[in-house]
């Protein structure tokens, strides 16, 4: 699933997507509140020459945190680390990088709610007194040394802020949400994304690209590199509304962004299950796929779509997904009523 053309996570054909990112905030598009406020935190740290406050940045993947992260260290005009959750699997992973940071350098863990539970407790100190507290030795014989360690800034992305323990979160001084990306600030990405890539556009042509593109830079930048093949292969070289309405239909994305998949979860619960209630197990076993991949891939894009809903008794399609899907929605079938509905 993380191969679909419209999958929010990072796949192994996107590296060529490095070369978009920018290098500063002021080239940076969209999440105007965050942005604004860490130009801010950012300025006052370089005045007072002190390493900036440890910040968290959450949300959905695709959104930028990393590109922000390289920012944010670039604005700083300090060195760049960066690894991710698992990949610090001891104690000893940590305390090598850390030990070698420098003055104010900034340390990026993307998936930092995935760290080791005992590699976080060495965090800790590290965080707040920057200091290492290492066991050395065994049994009677084991002795705790403390290791000073350069000031630095830790900037850690998750896309699971609830799953990161209360200890470790308190100890962030920024705290920063992405949200997804609006129409229009994805017209200025794909616009300077063609100019970097040299891809000619109208903006009709980075309109339709937008719309289709779920919210999320990542995949408005994958659907641009596709639909450029269709323009020089089946169009004039330049990428028209009508060639990215073809090209992007040829892909299997509708006009809602929803590919082969998404309609299938659909298309099931409306046909097989009559609209719903139905639940996960039940769903999951009707389309082949496990609970957790339609937790977490299939279900958030069509909840914020408002093609299907929640509800203690299971999930339901909405007369907005019966329309999509082009069958006539069933009036006289018993509807969930407000007070079904759930909160998450």
């Amino acid at each position: 699933m993380d191969e679909r053309i419209i999958a929010t996570v990072e796949q192994r054909t996107d590296d060529w997507q490095y070369s978009l990112r920018p290098r500063r905030l002021r080239e940076y598009i969209g999440q105007d509140k965050a942005k604004e406020n860490l130009a801010v935190f950012v300025k006052a740290a370089v005045n007072r020459r002190e390493a900036l406050d440890h910040v968290l940045l959450y949300g959905p993947p695709g959104l930028g945190k990393t590109t922000l992260a390289a920012i944010i260290a670039n604005e700083l005009g300090v060195n760049f680390k960066q690894t991710s959750g698992p990949a610090i699997e001891r104690a000893g992973d940590l305390a090598a990088i850390l030990t070698n940071l420098q003055d104010r350098d900034v340390l990026f863990i993307d998936e930092i709610h995935r760290l080791n539970r005992q590699v976080e407790e060495i965090l800790y100190s590290a965080m707040e007194d920057f200091a290492l507290d290492i066991i050395i030795g065994k049994g009677p014989r084991a002795r705790s040394i403390r290791v000073d360690i350069s000031p630095f800034t830790l900037i850690g992305a998750t896309t699971k802020a609830g799953s990161l323990s209360p200890p470790l979160r308190d100890r962030f001084g920024v705290i920063s949400r992405l949200e997804y990306y609006s129409t229009d600030a994805l017209v200025e990405i794909i616009t300077r994304a063609a100019q970097i890539l040299k891809i000619p556009i109208e903006l009709n042509g980075a309109q339709e690209i937008a719309r289709r593109s779920r919210g999320t830079p990542r995949i408005a930048n994958r659907l641009l590199k596709r639909v450029r093949d269709f323009a020089q292969v089946e169009g004039s070289q330049i990428i028209t509304d009508d060639i990215a309405d073809r090209a992007l239909l040829a892909l299997e994305v509708d006009r809602e962004g929803l590919d082969h998949t998404d309609r299938r979860m659909l298309d099931a619960m409306i046909k097989k299950f009559h609209g719903g209630p139905v639940g996960l197990e039940t769903i999951a076993a009707a389309i082949s796929e496990t609970r957790e991949t339609i937790e977490d891939i299939y279900e958030p894009y069509l909840l914020q779509l408002g093609f299907i809903m929640r509800t203690p008794r299971g999930r339901v399609v909405t007369e907005a997904g019966y329309t999509h899907m082009g069958v006539a929605y069933p009036k006289l079938n018993e509807t969930p009523t407000l007070f079904d509905f759930e909160d998450s």
